[in-house]
């Protein structure tokens, strides 16, 4: 499958008549098509009449308001449209099996570095690549973070539905006992292979209600790097002693490598922000924006580039019509593309046994560009090497500021002395 298939371009999305009518015809459901309605959920949104409808809406607003007087509905109607046509994209690539096939193909072939563009004259060589890039999942309990981990294990490394990873606690039960959650940081090899170019890191959930020591954490992982069994403790835990003896050694702790986060994926529960904004709660939308903008800046602040993809989950808990809607709505909010970088997976594993290509051909490709966006990402963060004279620099400024302190040291000491002096 061509590689401009992978990804979708608000340029590609004109507002124009006849590419309205066309997609239209495009994504009209088949009479074959009944059994994949689970998967092809939007399509009941987007049958003929739905789309002629709206198409008949946005013609008569550019009639009637040809200055942009509707120009709040034209945008909601044109983006619902946008999201149908990514939609739709996913759909067609993911009917093909070499679609998924050729991005599991990639991936396992990956090696960090490999997606690198030089940039300022420098080549690869140059750059200070690390061994293993590293794509840190991010998000509030119950968001679906370590069920998105065990679907990569499913999609990528074809390891059937074991459960590799801890899940959170189930839907509704938003507890802030650290023992209902998992309370450290866990490397995973999704791919399953000896020779995987990326790891995945499946972290501990926020809370809404605290989200300053939330971002406090975040701050400290992307700024030192993460490891391992890294111990998530925050000062507002409720921690038994038993739960601490549970915890890893931190002998053991320390011999794990540190990773430097070349990518992060903010998993939101799309039902349960959507549901809350509609009540009129609109904390958990406000805490996954606080979340985001926490993110993207901590890469946007030194590559002046987006390193952050956007995964919604429990879609599947809504109605079509909320479904995308609450996407949009989401996506308005945190000041992104409804259709870049933005991926609405159902991160739910098929009890049947079946692999999840299979059962939800859509979820599992859309999972695989994901991965694969995240690490196009990860290239681009990488920093040039120190070489010998940045070296030298990093090793002069370090023995000027321990002479200054011992300077310091030495002038409070004489100033002690002439005051004990002055005294006698």
């Amino acid at each position: 499958m061509k590689d401009q298939l992978l990804f979708s371009s608000d340029e590609s999305t004109t507002d124009h008549p006849d590419d309205y009518s066309n997609s239209s015809r495009s994504i009209a459901p088949n009479d074959n098509d009944s059994d994949n309605n689970n998967y092809y959920w939007w399509r009941w949104a987007a049958e003929f009449d739905h789309v002629k409808k709206m198409q008949m809406k946005l013609d008569h607003e550019r009639l009637i308001f040809p200055g942009g007087g509707r120009a709040s509905s034209h945008f909601t109607a044109a983006a619902r449209m946008r999201v149908v046509r990514e939609l739709e994209r996913l759909a067609l690539v993911s009917t093909h099996q070499e679609g998924v096939n050729e991005l599991r193909h990639k991936l396992l072939m990956y090696r960090s570095g490999d997606f690198w563009i030089p940039t300022g004259g420098l080549a690869k060589e140059y750059m200070d690549i690390p061994p293993v890039a590293t794509i840190l999942l991010v998000g509030f309990s119950a968001s679906g973070k370590s069920s998105l981990v065990n679907l990569m294990y499913s999609v990528l490394g074809r390891s059937g539905l074991v459960p590799f990873a801890q899940t959170s606690p189930p839907p509704g039960s938003f507890s802030n006992n650290p023992k209902s959650t998992s309370m450290i940081l866990k490397e995973h090899n999704v791919l399953r292979s000896l020779r995987s170019g990326f790891c995945v890191y499946d972290s501990r959930g926020f809370d809404y209600n605290r989200i300053g020591e939330g971002l406090e954490e975040l701050s400290s992982w992307m700024s030192d790097g993460i490891h391992h069994n890294q111990v998530c403790l925050r000062p507002g835990d409720d921690v038994e002693e038993s739960v601490l003896m549970n915890l890893p050694d931190m002998d053991v702790i320390s011999k794990f490598a540190r990773r430097k986060v070349n990518c992060a994926m903010v998993v939101a529960n799309m039902a349960e922000i959507y549901k809350a904004f509609q009540a009129g709660d609109s904390k958990p939308m406000d805490a996954t924006k606080q979340l985001f903008c926490s993110v993207n800046n901590a890469f946007t602040n030194i590559y002046n580039d987006e390193s952050t993809i956007l995964i919604l989950t429990h879609g599947d808990m809504l109605t079509t019509e909320e479904r995308i809607e609450g996407r949009l709505k989401i996506c308005k909010c945190l000041g992104v593309s409804e259709t870049s970088g933005v991926y609405d997976i159902v991160t739910c594993l098929s009890e049947y046994g079946f692999l999840a290509e299979e059962s939800d051909p859509v979820s599992a490709y859309a999972l695989s560009e994901a991965v694969y966006m995240a690490l196009l990402l990860s290239d681009r963060t990488h920093s040039p090497k120190k070489t010998l004279g940045d070296w030298a620099v990093l090793i002069l400024s370090s023995i000027m500021c321990f002479l200054a302190s011992i300077f310091g040291l030495l002038a409070q000491i004489c100033l002690k002395l002439g005051r004990h002096s002055k005294d006698v």
